[in-house]
């Protein structure tokens, strides 16, 4: 049997690691780092249609998802971004996502369905701010 405490610590690196990888992804396309849009080094043009609006939710979604700050959310609104990619962008070319390259949006998607299921856990700004709340209206009551 696993330790419940090995099972958060496990599902907070993997919150973690699944924001980190998606931030850096946004970044690279966003501001033309780490290689850029797809090797090229350069940056999405700002609006453009879908690519720069996906590169943002990569970013601020990672960030937030790293963080565990709205992960619920953020982490939904990041797997439907990927959902998107994939059907819309990779499975016209290729019912598998070995023969279409979609294998990193079927595992983002996946991955963040993941973390919006099990919560940010307790290593996180969404615990550490639920844990905030009551000592705050305790001290409020305590003054009253």
């Amino acid at each position: 049997m696993i330790p419940a405490r090995l099972t958060e610590f496990v599902t907070t690196l993997f919150r973690v690691v699944v924001g980190l990888l998606f931030a850096l992804h946004g970044a690279a396309s966003l501001f033309g780092i780490f290689g850029g849009n797809r090797g090229s080094g350069e940056a999405i043009a700002i609006g453009t249609w879908p690519g720069w609006w996906a590169a943002l939710i990569q970013f601020v979604g990672g960030l937030l998802v790293l963080l565990g700050l709205g992960t619920r959310v953020a982490a939904i609104v990041c797997s439907g971004s990927m959902a998107y990619a994939y059907f819309v962008v990779h499975q016209p070319d290729g019912l598998l996502p070995l023969n279409n390259g979609g294998e990193l949006a079927a595992l983002f998607c996946w991955s963040f369905l993941v973390v919006a299921a099990l919560g940010a856990g307790p290593w996180s700004l969404d615990a550490a701010l639920q844990r905030r709340q009551p000592a705050e209206r305790a001290e409020a009551l305590s003054r009253a």
